[in-house]
């Protein structure tokens, strides 16, 4: 079997890009080992996420370092085992989170997250996946008054991106979402967003939609490709697949084909939990508790309960105290019914730290490009990134200059 270009990685970022490259000619074939959508796109809040504007970043106050030395916090838990490991990464993430770099990745970023709903519109129309969008944002609730108060100024700030969003008092707070308890004293709720009610399904979609238009979906393990004479080479279940370009966008996997090929790419993994639990009570908008560091979701599955941040071996067992905590917050503020499943979902995000992703060439092998490392958000961005990977590929002139996201940048 031969093609244009194979695309390894069926998540959102391998996904979108497939369908981008397809949009402009290229004859495309999808590979990975599980189905579209079953990997770390499956599990997430499902937030299009065009109010994140400023990334996740470090937090540099003493106070707030003190605070999650103690390792006794929802928001982040780490493997005390597997801190030594991670040492070098976390601090070159703090370093990178220095008002000077974080705001040169603020910029760099801009471009991507304004376009972000839009990208997913064009997409959604053309597969017919109206029906698990919700056009309502969501929410940022606070049970500290004084947490409340410095929020909303800092969304204040937030207008020169010409975001929308309405400050909210317990009681306006209790009018849209009327099951939470009196301990939420209010919120932000941001208006320029959308969210997903089944984020998998999401990318499942766009996966059929890359079928119906002629590409192919194929079962292979990335980890045998091979450059040859006239490009890229592997294995897949109907046998060996030739393309004169690849794409790597296998999320948290990347690194496991890129080292053999001499990159050292600093990619670390946040790892994250759900939960799906029983619509015993509405919830009519997604929720994040920014203290307690999780979200609350309505799913088609329930209402899904998102951790924040373990840092611990990328393939250690799950470990269910993140979750616990997040739990026993949540049910303070809503009434959550029983749980839906034995076992969490366990994923792990890709990230880098300067905060953005990988989107390029691969500086050392001719036809082969990168398109991972998208942290937090891998589901707000794929369809955007694919575009601009997709430009790249095509010699057309990309929408923003993608210098920022070059893997040369870890040279």
């Amino acid at each position: 079997m031969s093609c244009d270009t194979i695309v390894l990685g069926a998540g959102i970022i391998g996904v979108s890009t497939a369908l981008h490259l397809q949009a402009r000619g290229r004859r495309v074939a999808l590979v990975d080992l599980k189905a579209p959508g079953e990997g770390t796109s499956f599990g997430n809040a499902g937030l299009i996420e065009r109010s994140s504007v400023v990334p996740y970043a470090f937090p540099r106050e003493f106070w707030r370092l003190l605070r999650y030395g103690l390792n006794r916090q929802s928001d982040v838990r780490y493997s005390p085992a597997y801190l030594p490991k991670l040492a070098p990464w976390l601090y070159s993430f703090w370093r990178q989170s220095a008002p000077q770099p974080l705001a040169e990745s603020t910029r760099a970023l801009q471009p991507l997250i304004e376009r972000c709903v839009l990208e997913h519109d064009l997409l959604v129309e053309q597969a017919g996946l109206s029906r698990l969008i919700r056009a309502n944002g969501w929410i940022e609730v606070f049970r500290c008054p004084r947490a409340l108060r410095q929020a909303q100024r800092e969304a204040q700030a937030m207008t020169v991106y010409g975001l929308r969003f309405d400050l909210l008092d317990g009681a306006q707070l209790r009018e849209r979402e009327p099951n939470l308890s009196a301990e939420v004293c209010g919120g932000v709720h941001w208006l320029d967003p959308k969210t997903v009610s089944d984020p998998g399904n999401l990318v499942k979609g766009y996966a059929a939609l890359f079928a119906q238009r002629g590409g192919q979906v194929l079962k292979g393990d990335a980890r045998s490709l091979c450059q040859n004479a006239a490009g890229w080479q592997l294995m897949t279940a109907e046998g060996p697949l030739a393309a004169r370009e690849a794409v790597i966008a296998l999320g948290p996997e990347s690194n496991e084909l890129l080292q053999p090929l001499g990159y050292r790419i600093p990619l670390g993994i946040k790892r994250g939990y759900h939960m799906h639990y029983a619509h015993d009570r509405e919830l009519k908008h997604s929720l994040c508790d920014t203290q307690g560091g999780y979200v609350l979701a309505p799913m088609d599955q329930g209402i899904r309960l998102t951790t924040g941040i373990e840092f611990a071996a990328p393939d250690a067992p799950p470990n269910e105290i993140q979750l616990n905590r997040a739990e026993a917050l949540a049910r303070r503020i809503f009434p959550l019914g029983e749980r839906l499943e034995p076992q969490p979902w366990l994923g792990r995000r890709p990230c880098l730290p300067d905060m953005r992703p990988v989107i390029g060439p691969a500086p050392k092998h001719p036809g082969l490009w990168l398109n991972f490392g998208h942290a937090h958000h891998g589901l707000t961005l794929g369809p955007v990134s694919g575009r601009l990977l997709a430009e790249m590929m095509t010699g057309e002139s990309p929408f923003t200059d993608p210098a920022p996201f070059s893997a040369e940048r870890f040279a």
